[in-house]
């Protein structure tokens, strides 16, 4: 029991990082089922078309897909341009934090794209195909050989071909594994670095940050409870006025107006520190105050906060 309760702890811990290299895996998994059972390069002048496709086309999809399930997209979006009021992104201030909570929501949108292209790239199948379509690839390795060229749409079905082609030249293979590596290389310095800066521009010490993390998992877990027992006992007195017909006792529930100021996405002021949106209405009597209105600047660092309210919301 001991074992399972700190294996447990681990994941909680490390849920982040167990995440992507789920993600991670599950894109490697089901690239190496495509390039195995559905791709087959046609060996024609439709090489490039049909390699590309596979090679990009299901990064794409997987870019969208990571928009789509990422918590703070939605966050964003929700309620922003309802009917009654005009989609306001004309002021610099506005566009500018709309990019900045994009900016950490793409990054984690392209790994699962970057995974399929890094893996796709060291498989070398789809490139192969693709490069062996490519004129600028045709006129590098066969020059003016005409021959040479129609040959060069067949090395994708005859490994043997690539050697007696390319012999001067990296083959497509090599080309495509060493592309492969070159990107993962630069994926990862990318991320070291972001995440280094990151840290750096942290406005919190470490222990803080760790503290802020506890505050708002627990947050979030007493308001899904207290949610689910709310609105229990707001279903039961409705249903119990509907078949007994007898009018509501006064019940008090957030109001629209509430509700949309604690959706807020969290901005970090080094003034008045709040450690949630939440936090930050309950203080400024219930949002009425001036100084629930002022703006801070919300680190990518401190992102976690909309995005531990939205996961622990189920949304």
């Amino acid at each position: 029991m001991d074992k399972l309760r700190g294996a447990l702890d681990f994941c909680i811990r490390h849920q982040t990082v167990l995440g992507y290299s789920i993600v991670s895996l599950l894109t490697a998994a089901s690239e190496y089922i495509f390039s195995s059972v559905v791709f087959k390069c046609p060996c024609n002048s439709g090489n490039m078309l049909y390699g590309s496709v596979f090679l990009l086309v299901p990064a794409f999809i997987l870019l969208l897909l990571g928009y789509m399930v990422n918590v703070r997209t939605w966050r964003l979006l929700t309620g922003s341009c309802p009917r009654e009021k005009h989609c306001d992104c004309s002021s610099w201030g506005t566009c500018a934090r709309y990019c900045q909570v994009l900016v950490p929501v793409t990054a984690r949108a392209l790994v699962a794209p970057l995974t399929w292209i890094a893996v796709a790239l060291l498989r070398a199948s789809f490139y192969e195909c693709a490069a062996s379509g490519n004129s600028l690839i045709k006129n590098l390795i066969c020059k003016d050989q005409e021959e040479c060229q129609n040959l060069l749409f067949k090395i994708p079905c005859d490994e043997q071909l690539s050697t007696k082609i390319s012999s001067e030249f990296l083959s497509l293979q090599a080309q495509s594994q060493l592309i492969g590596w070159f990107l993962i290389a630069s994926i990862m310095t990318v991320a070291l670095i972001s995440t280094c800066v990151s840290r750096c521009c942290s406005p919190v010490s470490y222990l803080q940050l760790k503290f802020w993390k506890i505050y708002s998992k627990k947050e979030q877990e007493l308001f899904e409870i207290k949610a689910k027992e709310h609105a229990t006992k707001l279903a039961e007195i409705n249903t119990h006025c509907f078949f007994e017909a007898t009018d509501p006792a006064p019940f008090h529930t957030p109001s629209n107006e509430d509700w949309r100021k604690i959706s807020f996405l969290y901005t970090f002021s080094s003034q008045e520190q709040y450690y949630s949106m939440i936090h930050k209405y309950v203080n400024t009597n219930r949002g009425n105050s001036a100084r629930f209105q002022e703006e801070g600047q919300n680190p990518p660092v401190l992102g976690f906060v909309d995005e531990t309210h939205a996961i622990e919301s189920g949304f």
